[in-house]
């Protein structure tokens, strides 16, 4: 029984580092104070600002714009590239894995840093078209979206393609009819996954983007040096707003992955 309570006390413990944070500053969005610490009154001052102020909208659409394109960009190479991986000899297959987990381990700066000298620098792409930002995204988030669809593909039985050819099934209308229904789950994570990296990434965008353009992570860290207090304010609605958000997709995707499972079992 003890034992049983210290785990628990040590779940709730962590669940506090993580999320106490958070809530705190999801408290203060709710408040008209300028700092943290100091409590004056409630008000939704700062949601008006953070959907009022023509900058703030900018760089939100700006931001999900980049996050969605390069994130689909990255599930399609990826896919391609872990399908073309798992049906390879050993050989091939492993040079492949070996090499997607470089990006994964590499530090986020020198990946910004050595697309910007090879994409600006030697081949003399401009900044302001938004490709070597673009390009930076789908290398920084395509290594993940391969890790998250590889276990999918291990757990599928390998039969299945060989026995959509033997029934008569082109290459292609088995991978799409048999394959990809069997890892759409991975594929879908991946795709999410993806998307929170480029949200969140603030080095890679730094070296690639073009200078009048600004993503939520490097508008945070120019707008904390600054003394505009307005803007600072409406950033912790911002951070609440895409908390919500995403709790909201996982609940989301939890619930349907329930539902499938339960499913799956009744049709068993």
């Amino acid at each position: 029984m003890r034992k049983k309570a210290f785990y628990v006390a040590w779940l709730v413990f962590v669940l506090m580092l993580i999320y106490l944070p958070i809530l705190i500053l999801a408290f203060y969005s709710f408040t008209d104070s300028t700092m943290i610490g100091s409590v004056r009154k409630f008000s939704v001052e700062n949601y008006i600002t953070l959907f009022t102020r023509e900058d703030l909208i900018e760089m939100v659409k700006g931001t999900i714009l980049l996050a969605l394109s390069s994130a689909l960009l990255a599930t399609v190479l990826a896919t391609m590239g872990v399908i073309g991986a798992f049906y390879s000899g050993r050989f091939a297959k492993g040079l492949v894995n070996s090499f997607n987990h470089v990006p994964v381990v590499n530090a986020d700066v020198v990946t910004g840093f050595s697309i910007c000298i090879l994409l600006v620098v030697e081949f003399g792409m401009d900044k302001a078209s938004f490709i070597p930002l673009l390009i930076g995204h789908v290398v920084l988030t395509a290594p993940f979206v391969y890790l998250s669809i590889l276990p999918k593909l291990k757990q599928m039985d390998p039969n299945l393609y060989e026995a959509a050819l033997d029934l008569g099934a082109t290459p292609r209308k088995a991978l799409f009819k048999v394959v990809i229904p069997q890892i759409l789950p991975g594929i879908f994570s991946g795709f999410m996954l993806a998307v929170t990296l480029s949200l969140d990434d603030y080095f890679i965008t730094t070296y690639t983007k073009p200078a009048t353009f600004d993503t939520i992570s490097t508008y945070v860290v120019n707008a904390t040096k600054g003394s505009q207090t307005e803007v600072k304010t409406a950033l912790w609605a911002l951070s609440t707003v895409i908390f919500v958000i995403v709790l909201l997709v996982v609940i989301g995707m939890n619930l349907t992955g329930k539902k499938n499972n339960e499913g799956g079992r009744v049709n068993a």
